[in-house]
């Protein structure tokens, strides 16, 4: 699944970014409250993680604005604020959990779990092209019946093409995707992984999926 921190220590962040990725998760960061709108507006994430104090735009108003713009992407709200009120106001304002700093990571992963079963605009629903299936809840994929176990990368490189499937993806757009807008442009990281993905999606299997589109990307192929 694709997550959403926005929190403004730099700490933190890098500690959600960490734990949420050992869990499998794809994560992008943003530091403050308006570039995490922007981000959460223009692109599709199954979870948001919002601190409530953040600089520019506060937590509440970036719940506000994204439920007035009509996003339901779920929203688990961080603060160091345990009042009932306040919490009152973090669900009001449309966010869908609240939790209270300093929290235990394991509860933070378990609510995370509870949100993502509960299902945003993508959660729960299984992923399919031709006789190849994924199933996001469970990190599970099979082709032709028969499951396929992939690394964490290839997890997320994979569950973007089945999203896109049919679609042209530029190596820039794979890189920003699935591993984050920081990454180096120069690297090969892509190529090297769809060969590995190819050797486990492909290679076995007389209808390949996965099709490069030469000088540009990739696109995984159903002709459908």
């Amino acid at each position: 699944m694709r997550i959403l921190v926005i929190e403004d220590d730099a700490d933190l962040a890098q500690f959600l970014r960490k734990g949420l990725e050992e869990e499998q998760h794809t994560v992008e960061t943003a530091a403050d409250g308006e570039t995490g709108l922007i981000l959460a507006t223009d692109d599709n994430f199954d979870l948001l993680v919002v601190d409530v104090m953040l600089p520019k735009l506060d937590g509440l108003t970036l719940c506000r604005r994204l439920r007035e713009k009509g996003k339901r992407t779920p929203i688990l709200l961080l603060t160091a604020r345990d009042a009932v009120e306040d919490k009152v106001a973090g669900l009001d304002a449309g966010a869908d959990d609240y939790l209270t700093k300093p929290f235990a990571f394991t509860e933070l992963v378990a609510r995370v779990r509870a949100l993502l079963r509960r299902g945003g605009p993508h959660a729960g629903s299984r992923l399919k092209a031709k006789d190849l299936e994924m199933d996001p809840a469970s990190r599970r994929v099979w082709r032709g019946g028969k499951e396929i176990v992939l690394t964490s990368k290839e997890f997320a490189l994979l569950e973007y093409l089945l999203r896109n499937r049919d679609i042209v993806l530029t190596r820039t757009a794979i890189l920003e995707r699935v591993w984050g807008l920081n990454y180096d442009p120069m690297t090969n990281v892509v190529d090297v992984y769809i060969r590995s993905l190819r050797v486990k999606i492909d290679r076995d299997f007389t209808s390949p999926l996965i099709a490069t589109v030469r000088g540009v990307g990739y696109k995984l192929e159903t002709g459908e």
